[in-house]
C-alpha cells in the first residue's frame, strides 16, 4: 500500500488507477479499525507516517460530495461517519460525531463532541462535552478530554507531527493543545491551559525555574500563567504554562484527579 500511496502522491493521474484509488481507500479502513495510526511512538520518540497522512489527502479528493436528510436536518459533506459503536464497545451520546477513518478504542465514551479523520482515541477515554479531537491527534488509553477541550488537527506539511496525549492523562476544562505538542504519560492539566509549539512551559516547582518547549514531562501538574514581554508599545502580560509539581502515586486514579489538582488549588 505504502508504494501505491506514495507513487500517486507523487502523479495525481494514477488516482484514476483503480489499484491506487483501492489503496487509499484501504488505508482509510485500516486506520478506522487502528490496525494503522498516522504517528506511532518507537522506543522514546513519535514518529509520523507521512504515507498515511498522504493517503488521507488523496482520500478527500477522490471522495464524491454526498447530501444526508436527516430531517429537519441536513448535510452535504464528503466524508462518512463512524457506525456501529455497539460493537465496537463504544458509548455514543446525541450528538456525539466521529469521522470514518478516526479510531476508537473499547470503552471509550463520547459525549456530545467531534473526532476528526486520521485521529487514534485509546481504550476507555472520556471525550467530554464538546471537546473536539483533530485530524491526526493521538489520545492513549484512560484519558480525560473534560468539556470543551481542544485537541488541535494537523494534515500538512506531512512531515508535521500531531498532537500526542499519552496514557493516563487528565485535561481540565476549555484546555487546548495544538501544533504538535506532546503531553506525556500521565499529566494533568488544569482549566484554561493553552500550549502551542511556542508556548513557554515553565517548571517553577524548583528554586530555579526550568524552561521548555513543546513538550509536558510525564505526570507534571500544568496550569495557565503568563510573563511580562516588551513590545514597541509597552510591556505587556504573554501566556504561558507553569509546572508547579509532579502528580503523587496516591491520585493515580481518575476519581481521585480533582482532589491532585486541589493539592495545588488548580481549576478544574
Amino acid at each position: 500500500m505504502q508504494d501505491l500511496i506514495n507513487a500517486a502522491w507523487a502523479d495525481r493521474e494514477l488516482l484514476k488507477d483503480k489499484k491506487c484509488s483501492d489503496a487509499v481507500h484501504a488505508v482509510i479502513e485500516e486506520l478506522d479499525k487502528g490496525r494503522l495510526r498516522v504517528a506511532e511512538k518507537k522506543g522514546t520518540k513519535w514518529v509520523v507516517n507521512q504515507w498515511v497522512k498522504e493517503a488521507i489527502l488523496m482520500y478527500f479528493a477522490i471522495q464524491p460530495m454526498k447530501k444526508w436528510d436527516v430531517d429537519p436536518f441536513e448535510f452535504y459533506d464528503k466524508m462518512l461517519l463512524k457506525k456501529d459503536y455497539e460493537s465496537q464497545g463504544v458509548r455514543a451520546v446525541p450528538h456525539a460525531v466521529a469521522r470514518y477513518g478516526s479510531f476508537l478504542g473499547r470503552n471509550v465514551i463520547l459525549m456530545p463532541s467531534y473526532v476528526n479523520i486520521g485521529a487514534y482515541v485509546g481504550e476507555g477515554t472520556m471525550v467530554d462535552t464538546w471537546a473536539t479531537v483533530g485530524s491526526c491527534a493521538q489520545v492513549g488509553k484512560g484519558v480525560h478530554l473534560s468539556g470543551g477541550v481542544g485537541i488541535g488537527g494537523v494534515l500538512e506539511p506531512l512531515q508535521a507531527s500531531p498532537v500526542i496525549i499519552e496514557d493516563g492523562c487528565f485535561l481540565g476544562s476549555r484546555s487546548i493543545v495544538v501544533e504538535g505538542v506532546v503531553v506525556e504519560k500521565e499529566a494533568v492539566l488544569g482549566a484554561n491551559v493553552v500550549l502551542t509549539k511556542s508556548t513557554r512551559i515553565i517548571d517553577v516547582s524548583g528554586i530555579v525555574p526550568i524552561e521548555s518547549k513543546g513538550r509536558v514531562p510525564a505526570r507534571s501538574v500544568v496550569i495557565p500563567g503568563s510573563y511580562a514581554k516588551k513590545f514597541p508599545a509597552g510591556e505587556f502580560h504573554v501566556n504561558c504554562a507553569l509546572i508547579i509539581g509532579k502528580r503523587k502515586a496516591s491520585t493515580d486514579l481518575k476519581t481521585s484527579l480533582n482532589d491532585a489538582l486541589r493539592e495545588f488549588n488548580v481549576s478544574v
